[in-house]
């Protein structure tokens, strides 16, 4: 009898090697090596190709003989979704939505499957965590009933697709991939091994059918989906849904998508019925600001094609350290460092020695360089005691040399402050050459970080 060969696999990383160590030479993580047999070539899998012959391609075929598809889209019911999802769910794709635990993913998928079986489609939903029972509570709860909207218990792939087979889904949800698993792998559900064949499985039949299909994956403490990193290389896009317990809102949004922007981003309302959307951001992240307090400064910044107003606030006090403290949530640190050595360098304000603490009201996060201004105007603020208008929006990335760069999409920032009732922006001067003022608002436009200052903060 041949004997069975086996490698060792990190079930962080997915590192392979042909013996054990106690420390993956890939991603550093101890006591992670486990032992995998290898597949004999009979047991690989469903394996094969996913072409479909009825599409008559069996070949290599020139890219200018291949007929286009008009393929609508499947609208979820969720605007905010659906704007994530580039327009809509592509049948035939393979989505991948990642979270913490308890942030809502099972939720968002049970509202989304209520919200397609709604609209007249066939949604399979596959649970390999929780029971009928615990499901149909939840639907309860969350008034998710209906009769398209099917429910199977498995954890088996074979058997689950045996169901697909017999019911004809045009959308599957499968929750998790982590519970999966296939008999032609022999390690244990939840492995790298049992992850890759089961997405690869998921995959093919996505494919192969038309059917679209949801699965739902872990993060793991540092943030990345749970199982090898090659599993957000094989889907078609990857959804992180994100936001922290002790705030309402969520918020979803692509780091891949095949099929449209990653740029795009959803935000939901945590409530007792379940997650509502939030069509104007801007409202709720400004909605509990203070009137006129010093630090505090408003930032027009654009997440995707959406502009959204949030608040920047800042507290700068006297160190009690021989080193100064350098705190931000919601910003980059190094940004914040770098905009107060701008503020010392180029206009005199001496705050080398002082504590300084940087927040994004709402808990959201911010990464992009046109939040420079509002940072160094909110540091500044506090640090003279002094506040700006509560009416001014800013924006504006800054240089080194305390210049005043443009940013991009003006019109949609400038606008979004007009329609919330702000009454003056503070923007880059290159950025409003040719462009056309609307009435209602004032805009001033600067050059220096010193002519700002000079405008929002007096004395």
């Amino acid at each position: 009898m041949p004997k069975l060969k086996s490698k060792f696999v990190c079930q962080e990383c997915g590192y392979e090697t042909a013996k054990w160590m106690g420390k993956c030479p890939g991603c550093g993580s101890w006591n992670t090596m486990v032992e995998e047999s290898l597949p004999t070539r009979s047991g690989q899998g469903s394996g094969g190709g996913w072409s479909v012959p009825s599409d008559g391609i069996m070949g290599p075929t020139p890219i200018t003989e291949i007929q286009m598809k008009d393929v609508p889209r499947i609208l979820t019911g969720f605007a905010e979704f659906d704007r994530v999802l580039g327009g809509g769910l592509v049948p035939g794709s393979l989505v991948l939505v990642g979270g913490d635990p308890g942030i809502g993913k099972s939720t968002l998928m049970l509202q989304t499957a209520h919200l397609l079986s709604a609209a007249g489609y066939r949604v399979l939903y596959v649970t390999g965590e929780e029971s009928p029972h615990q499901i149909r509570m939840r639907a309860e709860r969350l008034g998710a009933l209906s009769e398209n909207l099917l429910l199977l218990p498995e954890t088996d792939l074979e058997r689950m697709e045996s169901a697909i087979a017999t019911v004809k889904p045009e959308v599957l949800i499968v929750d998790s991939i982590q519970t999966m698993f296939s008999e032609a792998v022999g390690s244990a559900p939840g492995s790298v091994a049992q992850v890759r064949e089961s997405t690869a499985h998921l995959l093919r039949l996505a494919k192969r059918s038309g059917i679209a299909i949801f699965i739902v994956g872990h993060v793991t403490k540092e943030g990345a989906i749970a199982g090898p990193r090659m599993l957000e290389h094989m889907v078609d896009a990857v959804l992180y849904f994100e936001g922290e317990r002790h705030h309402t809102y969520r918020i979803i949004r692509a780091v891949k998508n095949r099929f449209g922007s990653t740029n795009e981003l959803g935000i939901f309302e945590m409530r007792d019925r379940g997650l509502i959307e939030v069509l104007n951001p801007s409202e709720l992240f400004l909605s509990e600001r203070g009137v006129n307090q010093p630090g505090s400064v408003v930032v027009a910044t654009m997440e995707g094609s959406r502009p959204v107003l949030v608040e920047v606030q800042a507290l700068v006090c006297q160190s009690a350290y021989g080193t100064p403290r350098r705190h931000a949530d919601g910003v980059d640190p190094s940004r914040v460092s770098m905009m107060m050595a701008v503020l010392e360098k180029r206009n005199g304000l001496y705050i080398s020695a002082f504590d300084a603490y940087l927040n994004v009201a709402g808990g959201v996060k911010v990464d992009e360089p046109a939040v420079d201004l509002g940072i160094a105007l909110s540091i500044a603020s506090s640090y003279k005691d002094r506040p700006m208008s509560s009416l001014d929006v800013v924006m504006g990335e800054i240089g080194l040399t305390g210049e005043v760069r443009g940013v991009a999409r003006i019109d949609g920032r400038i606008r979004e402050a007009l329609k919330l009732g702000f009454e003056r922006c503070i923007v880059p001067a290159s950025s409003i050459r040719g462009y056309d003022i609307p009435t209602g608002i004032q805009v001033v436009a600067v050059h220096t970080l010193q002519e700002a200052l000079q405008a929002v903060i007096k004395g």
